[in-house]
């Protein structure tokens, strides 16, 4: 199994999981029960994705899609809650 996505948070890992599973991709996160030992230092690179040899060029495409489309989110809609909300 090699790691094809370092995920930010658990939940970042499981999207991409859940989309690699949608397209037949058998995957794997790594690391999400050590993110509840995080105390006030900063912790980084412990959630990744993982698949297994033969799915890594095909998975690392959806998974920098995925990634591209988180990071692009917050600048598109600061506050995607707003209109939502009861002031």
């Amino acid at each position: 199994m090699r790691i094809i996505y370092r995920a930010e948070n658990i939940i970042d890992a499981n999207l991409v999981k859940g989309a690699l599973e949608t397209e037949g991709i058998n995957a794997f996160v790594s690391g999400a029960y050590l993110t509840g030992a995080m105390g006030e230092l900063p912790v980084s690179n412990l959630v990744s994705v993982m698949v297994s040899d033969s799915d890594v060029e095909r998975a690392s495409t959806i998974a920098h899609s995925i990634d591209a489309a988180l990071r692009q989110a917050p600048e598109d809609d600061p506050d995607p809650f707003a209109a939502t909300l009861p002031a």
